[in-house]
């Protein structure tokens, strides 16, 4: 993980991922282990969460070169972004 940031109800990550692990593979494992440790930790579940969905089934992936830089701005401006529409949304 390079650079992330909690959203209430999703989360933008800028992660670095070795050529020989397919994205699907970093995503699935990223959403397993943190669904078992927010379910022992907070929820007092005992063996994870077995037999239960917490993420949703989708996620946006885009690989970036020089843009880097763009991404972060992306990620650290975008909670402030999402309040700015929402009071728009409020007066629309």
């Amino acid at each position: 993980m390079v650079e992330g940031h909690l959203m209430v109800d999703h989360v933008h990550m800028l992660i670095s991922i070795p050529p020989k692990y397919g994205v699907s593979q970093v995503v699935g494992y990223i959403e397993g282990k943190s669904a078992i440790h927010i379910a022992r930790s907070f929820l007092g579940e005992k063996k994870g969460f077995t037999g239960q969905s917490f993420w949703a089934g989708g996620y946006f992936v885009s690989t970036l070169g020089r843009d880097e830089q763009v991404i972060r701005q992306y990620i650290r401006n975008q909670e402030a972004e999402d309040r700015r529409l929402d009071q728009l949304n409020l007066f629309g």
